[in-house]
């Protein structure tokens, strides 16, 4: 039997998703052995072509689409769910323009937010995205651009919203905002592709209908997070985009692309994002 590497991080949307998938509570026509890892270091490794299916930031997409297919499910896309920037004091992003700001990687569909967005133009710093509110507490940065959990929890560090990036897209572009995309090898096929998309969403499904089977495995993973804050962001973070992007999802998905380009002065690759 076949076996594919399968990246995702330990999130709680992705362990919600691939619960029943990673542990064999799915029927599968191969084998999959599961990496966890931060978003970027998932990026990184696909980017390098290191892993046959896996997790990506929607930023990094561009990079990947000559040996990748994105599937329709698995991802992460929404509404009131993108990155904030946040800091020591009550400022206003226009306060931050020379700002040194704690990013969660240079790759990451938050930094790429920040970079559209246009206001700020002094350093970023990479690093570990829970790393970050606590740099910004220690004076290490002046600022924090804050992904996942980060969203509930950055009050109780006693730091301020300066801008919700988000928010800000979704004004602009009336569309939601894409964040994480689950990406496929090419040279797998459509058949696998085919049935990646439906296993995910039959794994989703599972943790829907099973969800306290699935909460031991998405709790032993979810970095020391308070049980209220796993299910705000499971709430947040899974949605019906994550069964399928659909139509809306896709033209999100390649308006954030086409701005990443027009950025970066590079073209969109003239190829279908999704497998089918």
């Amino acid at each position: 039997m076949k076996e594919y590497s399968l990246g995702y991080s330990p999130c709680p949307n992705d362990t919600y998703i691939f619960y029943a998938l990673s542990q064999g509570l799915i029927d599968l026509p191969f084998r999959v052995n599961t990496r966890l890892a931060d978003v970027e270091m998932l990026n990184r490794q696909v980017e390098q072509g290191l892993l046959d299916i896996s997790k990506v930031s929607a930023s990094a997409v561009l990079r990947i689409l000559d040996d990748y297919w994105l599937l329709r499910s698995g991802g992460a896309m929404g509404r009131g769910c993108g990155p904030l920037v946040v800091s020591r004091s009550p400022v206003r992003i226009q306060d931050l323009r020379d700002a040194k700001i704690a990013i969660p990687g240079n790759l990451t569909t938050a930094h790429l937010l920040l970079r559209l967005n246009g206001v700020h133009r002094g350093p970023c710093i990479p690093m570990q995205f829970d790393r970050i509110m606590p740099a910004v507490v220690s004076g290490e940065a002046d600022a924090g651009l804050i992904i996942h959990e980060g969203r509930f929890t950055f009050a109780s560090y006693g730091l301020h919203m300066v801008i919700d990036l988000g928010e800000w897209w979704e004004r602009e572009t009336g569309l939601p905002i894409p964040l994480g995309s689950i990406a496929v090898r090419r040279s797998l096929g459509a058949e696998t592709a085919r049935t990646l998309d439906a296993k995910i969403r039959e794994s989703l499904r599972y943790s829907m209908d099973h969800p306290a089977a699935a909460w031991p495995y998405i709790a032993g993973h979810a970095q020391e997070m308070s049980p209220e804050i796993v299910r705000r962001h499971i709430e947040t973070f899974v949605n019906d985009f994550s069964m399928d992007a659909g139509k809306e999802g896709e033209h999100a998905l390649r308006r954030l692309l086409e701005a990443a380009g027009a950025l970066e002065n590079v073209p969109v690759p003239d190829k279908p994002l999704f497998w089918e």
